[in-house]
């Protein structure tokens, strides 16, 4: 890929419908990354079909036909961006310190930009070693967030510029 990257960011959406603001920024991104817990196969391949390219990897809540279709550790280089996208990276407290450890300068495949999920909190920091650790929170389930999120991002020669979207509560009753 050349040129700047139009990518969408999400994680956990467990099976649940996808906002259609979420839809609009896949139909119009370059590159799809999915932090894993789609929980059911039928999320995943909507993902897949709507998307010009998917990097996606499986979570905790994944079962053995997802985990078939994807890695744990999924890798792209993308805009001269080496991006990793994994579900789960522990707690946060010492999360800097593993990430580094894993994905950092001195690791067997190191990444730019680590792309995580699990937590539902989206998550925007730099390990010392350099590392970028973006969560971009559930589009579907906020649990104790004020809202729902997702993300969008731009990657041009090596760098990213991510901007956070908050979704609007769903409609109830």
């Amino acid at each position: 890929m050349t040129g700047a990257v139009r990518v969408v960011l999400v994680s956990d959406t467990h099976a649940r419908v996808i906002p259609q603001p979420v839809w609009d920024a896949v139909a119009t991104a370059d590159l799809v990354v999915h932090a894993g817990d789609w929980t059911d196969l039928a999320t995943f391949e909507a993902f897949e079909a709507r998307s010009r390219r998917l990097l996606a990897c499986w979570g905790n809540n994944d079962g053995a036909e997802l985990r078939a279709r994807m890695p744990e550790v999924a890798r792209l280089v993308v805009g001269g961006l080496r991006l990793a996208v994994i579900h789960e990276t522990g707690d946060a407290r010492g999360r800097e310190k593993r990430c580094d450890a894993w994905f950092g300068p001195g690791s067997d495949d190191p990444a730019d930009v680590l792309v995580f999920g699990h937590s539902h909190i989206p998550w925007d920091t730099t390990t010392p070693g350099g590392v970028r650790l973006v969560n971009p929170g559930s589009a579907t389930d906020r649990r104790r967030q004020p809202t729902c999120t997702f993300m969008t991002a731009s990657v041009h020669d090596g760098g990213l510029e991510l901007t956070r979207h908050d979704l609007p509560p769903r409609p109830t009753g």
